[in-house]
């Protein structure tokens, strides 16, 4: 089953975004990225999704599980 994503990620206007995977505006626009983090984490907590954090190349740095993480059974 896939997971839902938030991502944070560069917007294309400046300023970082938080972005749920198949939405096609950003959730929020921040200034920094660490600001963009904070908000994202809240979400993700919020919703239980995925949440990735990406640098200006689009590479993810990191990632985090605040849902139902399938990983963890066995």
């Amino acid at each position: 089953m896939a997971r839902d994503i938030h991502r944070i990620m560069p917007h294309k206007d400046g300023g970082w975004q938080v972005k749920r995977d198949g939405g096609k505006r950003a959730s929020h626009v921040a200034d920094t990225k660490a600001e963009a983090e904070k908000i994202g984490r809240e979400i993700s907590r919020n919703q239980g999704t995925e949440l990735q954090i990406q640098n200006l190349d689009g590479k993810i740095i990191r990632s985090d599980s605040h849902g139902n993480d399938p990983r963890g059974r066995g």
